[in-house]
């Protein structure tokens, strides 16, 4: 397997926008389901800049989550090429891609996640033992993304004693503890009621307008769409449209 491609390779990574944290070109992918190829994802073309908030939108069967999984490294292309901070992670093999999903890859999923016999802390504490940082050096970063996230004062408590919103923001700590790359984020207010998305929703605001953390959402919500800086509408694997919020940006 050769190695990815550096960032001093221009040719093979050149693009208008100089500012592209993940450039995606001609991106196939089909899944087998019985005796039948079943195509999910049709020639995505797609740039995203850093401390980008994106949301991707479309019904369901469309190839949302499929292409946020290509995206984080979770499931390889068919096909295409998929550069996320100058490395072509479809050229990494299976060791590699797991080493820099772990260093690159935060996650938050719709029903968190969360280890329930551990409590809030060592939940976030998680992606950091797989990390060289002392006891020491984990506990100062554990509690810097729980104070971020407004949750600090529930370090020590179990999940099954937290709420769903207060569950989620666990899960958003933890996404954040290792200072990724890229957040993604799968239908994270999917499972929440009205108040407790809405929260949701401005903590995501803030980790990218403040923080500049770079957001890529799935979302069935309107109101999380509405949200990002910039939507893009899939339809039975093929990007169709794209547009900007500007409402509170």
């Amino acid at each position: 397997m050769s190695e990815p491609p550096s960032k001093e390779n221009p040719k093979e990574l050149k693009n208008d926008d100089d500012r592209a944290l993940i450039i995606i070109n001609d991106l196939h992918k089909s899944y087998r389901k019985g005796t039948q190829k079943v195509t999910v994802l049709t020639g995505v073309n797609l740039s995203i800049t850093r401390a980008q908030y994106v949301a991707f939108i479309g019904p369901s069967g469309s190839g949302k989550t499929t292409l946020l999984n290509l995206i984080a490294g979770i499931d390889r292309p068919d096909r295409g090429k998929l550069v996320v901070d100058g490395i072509d992670i479809t050229r990494l093999d299976d060791s590699k891609l797991s080493r820099w999903r772990a260093r690159h890859v935060g996650f938050i999923f719709q029903f968190y996640n969360l280890i329930p016999v551990l409590t809030a802390f060592e939940n976030v504490e998680l992606p950091l033992l797989l990390t060289p940082l002392s006891r020491k050096q984990r506990k100062k970063h554990v509690t810097a993304a729980l104070k971020v996230t407004g949750i600090l004062d529930r370090a020590f408590y179990y999940p099954s004693q937290l709420s769903g919103g207060q569950q989620q923001r666990v899960a958003i700590a933890r996404a954040i503890v290792t200072d990724p790359t890229i957040i993604v984020a799968d239908e994270p207010t999917g499972d929440l009621d009205k108040d407790s998305a809405v929260q949701i929703l401005d903590l995501l605001h803030h980790l990218n307008r403040e923080l500049g953390k770079t957001i890529i959402m799935v979302t069935h919500d309107p109101r999380a769409a509405r949200k990002a800086r910039k939507v893009y509408v899939l339809d039975k694997g093929i990007l169709r449209d794209q547009y900007e919020n500007d409402i509170i940006w």
